[in-house]
């Protein structure tokens, strides 16, 4: 029984692994977006076409997880000073999007199916929240969820989570059936959720940031993996015990470790499993898509996801000229956030449960959902003409997207001064390094240094490499290898690479690779004490300054004559030696 178990196991995760590669290659090629390749993947497999795998529901509970990770990692980028600017959108727009957009399509399913007002509200009221597993991405692909547009856009989806707790209490509200047992009221799950958030914030500050700093003294980053997910994890199972979001744990988490140096070691750790389990989370979607339940009322979904688009697109654009949006980005912002949600599946569940709507009717209104999500990465193709230059150019003018024009990889005393002087120039750095203690030390100074391994390009790639224009190696030691930075040129070509290297040796081995320049670690150094050593012999400024030269044009020929042969004993008669003198007392 067991390895019968197994067999299923791994023929299912075979067939998902296989069906959502090929799908979202073909997807990704045709320019329509990973998101679709897994949702048809899925609908594909599901016990609704084909029936290669059965009982989406028990896979979609584990690839939940897959929005918590996402949360998490959003959460990370968003460091409590940010999300108090934001909180005018947040508490202003977002709120005024859920209750709108769920209102007005509530409105419609009344007056267009004539279901009761409270059938209506239990549906149209999960319809006015969006995709955040859907949107999220999409943003992140196109760069732009850290401009004024993707602020407004996560400030939507942020509120929607927030939104979920009233939503259930609305329900519940309305219940008919006698049979369900009563939840806590309303006003008890707002206290839960502010005793939650307090204790994850607490959590945070005194257990999680200790628990990073031990690992990363150990300088194991499997148990940096172990870590995260254990925080990610926790943060959801204390707010699922308490009958709150679990995405919504996992984003204060994300939050309270913003501002910390472990944030982008963080990032780079989480950010396999999140795509994976998002992917699945997608596919579980696509498998619970009723295609019989469209075959029997093509028009009545169809129509009602049409329906759906265009009340929330039209409510989302106004709200958006509102909050002074030029009209090409209110009708992106309205488009972007145009389908139904993921949320949608677990109201609708509650929903059924209190009789207010019947489970054909559930079935119904989440194919509409998921028709809905297919729709936006085509409308977003369609309308990319129409909106996208203008939207450019006023994100252009406004306040401009957080990142890094340097990255320094390496914040040891020869890192300190190459960041000092990028400094004095104007130029904004970020700082990566794995001595604890050093960070520790940095802080302290006001220097605000990441825990990384900065020879990873999942590290630079989260630390912001992608739009550095620069990218320093300060590393000491005889560290960095020409693969490394063939791969580094390769992942980040608008970067230009400098790096420090140990001696002769290290310098030789890189000469072939994308370098602009190489910095010897002793040789500026060197060069000084000895033109201070001259100084003090009385010797002329203009005698040193020649002396240097003579060592520098000898030492650049030799050079130039080692890269040539590859060998580093070549050119030895151009070391400067000792000038012949004669014994004192002889003639």
């Amino acid at each position: 029984m067991e390895h019968q178990t197994q067999a299923f196991l791994l023929r299912d995760g075979v067939l998902l692994l296989g069906t959502a590669l090929m799908f979202v290659l073909l997807f990704r090629r045709l320019g329509l977006g990973a998101t679709l390749g897994y949702l048809l993947a899925g609908a594909v497999l599901g016990p609704y076409a084909l029936g290669l795998i059965g009982d989406p529901e028990s896979k979609i509970g584990i690839a939940e997880l897959g929005i918590t990770l996402l949360l998490f990692i959003v959460g990370l980028e968003l460091a409590p000073p940010r999300l108090w600017r934001m909180r005018h959108e947040i508490f202003g727009l977002g709120l005024l999007q859920v209750a709108l957009c769920g209102l007005a399509v509530s409105a419609v399913i009344h007056y267009s199916v004539h279901f009761s007002w409270q059938a209506s509200l239990a549906l149209g009221l999960p319809l006015g929240l969006s995709s955040t597993a859907q949107v999220l991405p999409m943003l992140q692909s196109a760069g732009r969820l850290h401009t004024p547009f993707g602020e407004r856009s996560f400030a939507i989806l942020l509120f929607q989570d927030l939104s979920i707790i009233p939503l259930i209490t609305i329900i519940a509200a309305m219940n008919r059936n006698p049979n369900l047992p009563e939840g806590p009221p309303g006003w008890q799950l707002v206290l839960l959720t502010l005793a939650a958030l307090a204790g994850l914030i607490a959590a945070g500050r005194f257990v999680i940031r200790p628990m990073f700093r031990l690992i990363g003294n150990l300088g194991e980053r499997e148990m940096f993996v172990f870590a995260a997910l254990f925080t990610v994890i926790a943060s959801a199972a204390l707010m699922q015990a308490l009958g709150l979001s679990t995405a919504l744990g996992a984003f204060v988490a994300g939050v309270m470790l913003a501002d910390s140096p472990y944030r982008h070691e963080l990032e780079a750790d989480v950010e396999p499993f999140r795509s994976i389990l998002l992917g699945l989370f997608f596919m579980s979607v696509g498998m619970m898509l009723d295609l019989s339940a469209i075959a029997l009322r093509p028009m009545f979904v169809v129509s009602m996801a049409l329906a759906l688009i265009l009340v929330k697109s039209a409510v989302i654009f106004a709200l958006g000229l509102a909050f002074r949006m030029n009209w090409r980005g209110a009708l992106a912002l309205g488009l972007l956030l145009s389908q139904g949600g993921e949320f949608g599946f677990v109201l609708f569940a509650q929903a059924t449960q209190s009789w207010l709507i019947s489970p054909e009717a559930a079935s119904l209104f989440s194919a509409i959902v998921t028709l809905s999500m297919v729709t936006t990465p085509f409308l977003m193709m369609a309308t990319r003409r129409i909106r996208e230059l203008p939207a450019l150019k006023e994100e252009r003018e406004g306040p401009q997207p957080d990142g890094a024009t340097a990255l320094i990889v390496g914040y040891g005393r020869f890192g300190q001064t190459v960041a000092q002087v990028l400094i004095a120039a104007d130029i904004e750095v970020t700082l990566i390094d794995t001595d604890i203690e050093m960070i520790d030390v940095a802080s302290g100074f006001g220097a605000k240094v990441y825990f990384g391994d900065g020879t990873r390009i999942d590290m630079l790639r989260q630390a912001g490499a992608a739009e550095a224009a620069l990218i320093v190696f300060c590393i000491d030691g005889d560290q960095l290898s020409d693969s490394l930075l063939h791969a580094v040129h390769e992942t980040f070509p608008q970067a230009e690479i400098h790096a420090r290297v140990f001696d002769r040796r290290a310098l030789l081995r890189l000469k072939d690779t994308p370098v602009r320049s190489v910095a010897r670690e002793v040789m500026g150094s060197a060069i000084t004490l000895a033109r201070n050593a001259l100084d003090g012999l009385g010797v002329s400024l203009e005698d040193i300054d020649r002396a240097e030269a003579m060592y520098r044009a000898r030492d650049k020929e030799r050079l130039s004559i080692q890269y040539e042969s590859g060998d580093l004993r070549a050119a030895h008669d151009r070391i400067l030696t000792q000038p012949s003198r004669e014994p004192h007392g002889r003639t």
